[in-house]
C-alpha cells in the first residue's frame, strides 16, 4: 500500500525526514529581500514527499580515454566535483548534455522496518531531458541519498539546489525477516556527500 499525507506527517513527527516541509512548498521569500520567488516545489504531496539536492556537492562523470568504470573497483577519478553557482534564479549545478551526475539530498531519512522508498523524478526536470535515476532505500535504511542523474538532451541543464529534485514514494509490507539495518547494508548511514558505488 501506498502511504499518504497523514502517515507521512505522523512518521516525520518521529524523525523519518529530517528536515521536514508539511506542505508543498511552490515559493519562498529570498533572505537578503521581501521579494518572493518561485522555486521547484519540495515538501509533502498527497502520496509522497519532494526531497532538495544538497548544496554540498554534486559530480559528473568524465571521460578518460583508455579506462572503463567497473563498479567493483570503482576509481573515484571518474568523477569530478562540478561548481556551485548562483544567480538571482537560486543556486545550481549545470549537468552538461549527454552526462551522468551524482547528487545527494539535503534531508536525511530514517526508513521504518515495513516500508521500501522509491525515489523517482519529478515531471519538472523530465520535461528538460533529465532523467532521476529510480532508487530504492529499503527497510530500516538511514541517511542522505546519493541521487543519480542522467542529462538525455542535447543542452547543458540546470540543476537547482536547495530545491525540489525527486519525490519519494513510501511502500508499505508485511515485516521483513531482515532489514536492511540488520543485514548491514554498504550503503547505511550515508553521510550529505556523494556515496560512490561500492561492492
Amino acid at each position: 500500500m501506498i502511504k499518504n499525507d497523514i502517515w507521512i506527517t505522523e512518521m516525520a513527527q518521529k524523525s523519518m525526514i529530517v528536515p521536514f516541509e508539511p506542505s508543498l512548498v511552490r515559493k519562498v521569500q529570498t533572505n537578503d529581500s521581501l521579494e518572493v520567488k518561485p522555486v521547484i516545489s519540495y515538501g509533502l504531496s498527497s502520496y509522497g514527499y519532494d526531497i532538495r539536492l544538497s548544496p554540498a556537492e554534486f559530480r559528473i562523470f568524465r571521460h578518460i580515454p583508455g579506462t572503463v568504470v567497473d563498479p567493483k573497483k570503482f576509481n573515484p577519478h571518474n568523477l569530478e566535483p562540478t561548481a556551485l553557482h548562483k544567480d538571482d534564479n537560486g543556486s545550481y549545478f549545470i549537468l552538461p548534455a549527454h552526462s551522468y551526475g551524482l547528487g545527494v539530498a539535503l534531508e536525511k531519512l530514517e526508513v521504518p522496518n515495513n516500508i521500501t522508498v522509491i525515489c523517482i523524478g519529478k515531471s519538472t526536470y523530465a520535461r528538460c531531458g533529465i532523467i532521476a535515476n529510480l532508487t530504492p532505500a529499503e527497510a530500516a535504511w538511514r541517511g542522505h541519498l546519493t541521487l543519480e542523474f542522467s542529462n538525455s538532451s542535447s543542452a547543458d541543464c540546470r540543476i537547482y539546489a536547495n530545491e525540489g529534485v525527486v519525490q519519494l514514494l513510501f511502500l508499505e509490507g508485511e515485516p521483513c525477516a531482515i532489514s536492511y539495518e540488520a543485514r548491514q547494508g554498504k550503503y547505511q548511514d550515508q553521510a550529505e556527500r556523494v556515496t560512490l558505488a561500492k561492492v
